[in-house]
Order: C-alpha cells, then sequence, then structure tokens
C-alpha cells in the first residue's frame, strides 16, 4: 500500500469531519432532544422548539461551510 500524500490525508480528514458534523446533527434533530425543546415555552413570542430548529440548522450551515471551504 502506498503512502498518502498530505494533500490525500487532508482530504480524508475532512471527509471524516464531515461525516462527523453529519452525524452529530442527526442526533440533535432527532426526535428525544427536539422534545425535550417542545414544551410550549417561548424566547421574545418565538417558540423554543422552533428557535432550537432554526439556531441548530444554523450551526450546521456555518460548520458545513467551514470545513468545505477551499483554504
Amino acid at each position: 500500500m502506498a503512502a498518502m500524500s498530505p494533500q490525500e490525508q487532508a482530504e480524508q480528514r475532512r471527509g471524516q469531519r464531515l461525516l462527523f458534523v453529519s452525524l452529530l446533527f442527526g442526533v440533535l434533530l432527532n426526535f428525544p432532544l427536539l422534545a425535550v425543546f417542545d414544551q410550549g415555552g417561548r424566547v421574545g413570542s418565538i417558540p423554543v422548539l422552533y428557535l432550537y430548529v432554526l439556531l441548530t440548522w444554523c450551526l450546521l450551515v456555518l460548520l458545513t461551510w467551514r470545513l468545505v471551504k477551499v483554504k
């Protein structure tokens, strides 16, 4: 087996990080955790569940952008 170049190693690490991010957000947007935030509370007249989903989605977009941007 040939040794991988630094470029190939960086791409492999990036892929692993993207997989981790996708699994993390799969857990964060899964039912048991969503049920915790679905208690009818409000923050500034916005339901807590909506706020949680919106902030989680924004975090997903930012992390994905950070991981795939070309340096």
